[in-house]
């Protein structure tokens, strides 16, 4: 299941994780966002011990969603040694997403 991150645990759980970290920039109200939903949990079953899939709410989390760049949601932001190295924008499929994170593991 993708853990949920937060202004309190964001920098625990994303920027100092040993492994890389996929962060899904959401919110409930964005329909490209529920439609992501389900690929963001297969993901998260599919690289469980390999790298963590994260959501993070944007309505929730303002000023991290400012911090990254996020000007669109869905927008997912690939961070490996606390460092975002790779962004996807919009709906995206689930074999590009894998890709994307097989190249950081």
């Amino acid at each position: 299941m993708a853990l949920e991150v937060n202004q309190s645990n964001f920098e625990s759980e994303v920027l100092k994780a040993s492994e890389p970290v996929v962060v899904d920039f959401w919110a409930p109200w964005c329909g490209p966002c529920r439609s992501m939903a389900p690929v963001i949990e297969e993901l998260a079953k599919d690289f469980e011990g390999k790298a963590k899939i994260a959501k993070l709410n944007v309505d929730e989390n303002q000023a991290l969603a400012g911090q990254f760049g996020v000007m669109s949601i869905p927008t997912l932001i690939f961070f490996k040694d606390g460092k975002a190295v790779d962004t996807v924008v919009g709906f995206t499929p689930k074999n590009k997403i894998a890709e994307k994170i097989n190249a950081i593991i």
